[in-house]
């Protein structure tokens, strides 16, 4: 039976039903699940226009870049893992035209610059929370996590992409922890202290560098002590497979695709893809058009079934609990179909009317990144 949503309001009005309980009413009879994304750069675009003295109002309707708090609310956006990546080059715009042959867009940051840059957007964030009356949370734990989704109140977890803001000595890492890191990637597309990432070069495989090193392994160790999860998504097969052999927790990929679909160096073989499987972690279909088709063409006349056929085939390879979402919103050039995160119910409409049932739709949308970050935190 179908509930209307004018009756739920009407209850929440009543002292009878706490917000928590009208939520889950809510959730419960919609059409759409609550959605917690693997990956996005709004922090890096908030700083950005800030020091292009052109400040955004994440709390404001915009009418550029994919997430702010009422597209969000509009989507059923209700929180992800934000990521704090500094770029080499500080007019970098994934959004549009990017030339992944520049070399400016990988050369070498000095440990202080990125720290510092990497604070503005810890900055930032706080003070998004604190400007936001309760809208928004930056959460410390899969608890805190699955509470705000409860409450209707947005998730923000800290994610660092790229590790050149942590010194070999991780004495910045414990700071960052203490600050509310609790993801990172230990590199984006570019060598670093830690290890070496892949290229965004298409008809390419993922194994093109070297693999960790010995910082790299430390960092990776005393990630799985703090409870700070690893993510694999731009690192090398080798890097990749080294953290697979050092790593007590779930392999994880954030913002990744199907390797078999799309021939990208940034996607993932079919042999990550079991090694992930096997340790219970999971990937975060990544929005990206280049990253998607199979002619790895930036054209933003995809279809949504080619955002299906990547989730099919993971379902496939890493099981129901294995597959979520990793827009890599505010980062990314995204289907017409899907141009920011108000449009989320048309990725779920699509999975839905190609078979999925609601308990994998809902598992993709949300439940099975809460269950790996609880079991990193473990």
């Amino acid at each position: 039976m179908e509930t209307d949503h004018s009756i739920v309001t009407t209850l929440a009005q009543t002292e009878s039903f706490s917000p928590s309980m009208v939520h889950a009413l809510m959730t419960a009879t919609s059409a759409f699940p609550p959605i917690f994304d693997g990956h996005n750069d709004t922090l890096l675009k908030l700083v950005r226009a800030e020091q292009m003295g052109k400040p955004s109002n994440f709390f404001e309707r915009l009418d550029r870049g994919h997430i702010d708090m009422p597209r969000a609310r509009e989507g059923g956006f209700a929180g992800g893992l934000f990521a704090m990546f500094v770029p080499s080059n500080k007019n970098l715009d994934f959004t549009g035209a990017f030339n992944p042959h520049d070399p400016q867009h990988y050369a070498e940051l000095s440990q202080a610059d990125a720290l510092q840059y990497t604070l503005k957007m810890i900055s930032c964030a706080f003070r998004l929370e604190r400007s936001s009356q309760g809208a928004l949370k930056i959460c410390r734990s899969a608890e805190e996590i699955r509470h705000c989704i409860q409450e209707d109140t947005m998730a923000m977890s800290l994610h660092i992409e790229g590790a050149e803001a942590i010194d070999v000595n991780l004495e910045a890492l414990d700071t960052l922890h203490a600050a509310g890191l609790r993801s990172l990637g230990p590199v984006w597309s570019r060598k670093n202290a830690f290890a070496d990432g892949v290229p965004m070069a298409f008809n390419s495989s993922p194994d093109t560098g070297t693999g960790l090193t010995e910082a790299g392994k430390n960092l990776v160790k005393t990630c799985n002590e703090l409870g700070i999860l690893i993510d694999l998504s731009h690192i090398t097969e080798k890097g990749f497979w080294d953290v697979a052999a050092l790593s007590d927790k779930p392999l994880v990929a954030s913002h990744s695709n199907a390797h078999a679909l799309c021939p990208h160096a940034r996607n993932l073989t079919d042999k990550q893809l079991d090694a992930i499987r096997e340790s219970g972690g999971l990937v975060g279909l990544n929005f990206h058009i280049g990253f998607l088709r199979k002619d790895g063409a930036h054209n933003r006349n995809t279809p949504l079934s080619t955002m299906v056929d990547h989730l099919v085939y993971l379902v496939d390879r890493l099981g129901e609990d294995g597959v979520a979402l990793g827009s890599d919103f505010d980062g990314c050039m995204t289907p017409n179909a899907l141009p920011d995160a108000s449009a989320l119910p048309h990725l779920i409409e699509e999975l839905r009317t190609s078979g999925f049932g609601d308990a994998l739709i809902n598992k993709i949308a949300y439940e099975n990144w809460i269950r790996v970050l609880e079991n990193t935190q473990r």
